[in-house]
């Protein structure tokens, strides 16, 4: 009997559907796993991974489908209400045995979890590539001129990378370049790092797709700060909202007044998970 298996990389940007057949290696899975509803309320969440095990608790099914296919929110099409509100603890761990997994099939316990789903929770989905709502970052300015706080890089963060990889020691303190990219709460720092990867980070905090459409190409630097408002729908488990500073300006004003960028609507392709059918878990 055929059954379906649903992977998903969003930073290749891709859903891959593959058929399990009897001459197809059998999916990874937990070789203990406890799955509780639970009814505590509006409580703190939180998912641990470490070892091949994988500790959930109070977390929604919405939070663990997104984890497992490593999907955003606006990704997972025909949701039912239910697996946003409702909330579970669950208690696995990957069996120590499992047979070698092909390099490009992701973590073992992310693979264990969707099998899980499909056990537990009866998870049947399809993979879709739909016409939605997105956002395409642009520069603002006719001319192309780009805001103060957008800066190409000087090439220090690669001179640096090839001393670290010789042996050299990573430089510190307060005059050691900052290289590579943090999203913070209120603050967006890059160093010598592309603009397209600015697009995918934003996708999280604006709730749709964003497509670089800048032009910008090679390392860039720059420090972005804005009101620290938190992420449309659903908060990633363990992250509480921020308040907002009254005095920040926007995300979306900050972009434009200090990266001299903006992000305006569009439609476009976007790759998306849609459940076919999805039940409560049966208690252990």
């Amino acid at each position: 009997m055929v059954r379906a298996v649903v992977a998903a990389a969003l930073s290749a940007g891709t859903l891959d559907v593959h058929a399990q057949t009897a001459a197809s290696p059998a999916p990874v899975a937990f070789e203990v796993a406890s799955v509780k509803a639970n009814r505590d309320g509006p409580t703190g969440s939180s998912i641990t991974r470490r070892g091949g095990s994988l500790n959930a608790v109070n977390v929604p099914l919405r939070a663990l489908i997104t984890l497992a296919y490593r999907l955003q929110g606006f990704q997972l099409v025909n949701a039912p209400d239910w697996i946003a509100n409702e909330r579970f603890d669950i208690v696995a761990k990957v069996d120590g045995n499992q047979p070698p997994a092909p390099p490009d099939s992701g973590p073992p316990d992310l693979n264990a979890l969707r099998t899980l789903l499909a056990d537990r929770f009866k998870l049947v989905a399809h993979r879709e590539t739909r016409e939605l709502d997105i956002y395409a970052l642009v520069r603002t300015k006719p001319d192309g001129a780009l805001g103060p706080a957008l800066q190409q890089a000087s090439g220090e963060c690669a001179r640096i990378g090839k001393a670290v990889a010789s042996g050299a020691p990573i430089p510190t303190g307060p005059s050691a370049p900052y290289c590579g990219f943090n999203f913070g709460a209120g603050r967006i720092r890059f160093g010598a790092t592309p603009v397209s990867a600015l697009a995918s980070g934003l996708a999280v905090r604006v709730g749709r797709y964003v497509v670089d459409r800048t032009g910008l190409t090679g390392p860039w630097d720059f420090e972005l700060t804005f009101a620290a408002e938190p992420p449309p729908g659903l908060l990633p488990p363990g992250i509480e909202a921020q308040p907002v500073d009254s005095n920040a300006p926007s995300l979306f004003t900050a972009i434009q007044e200090q990266l001299g960028l903006k992000l305006e609507a569009a439609r476009g392709p976007v790759d998306v998970l849609v459940i076919d059918s999805v039940d409560r878990p049966i208690a252990d």
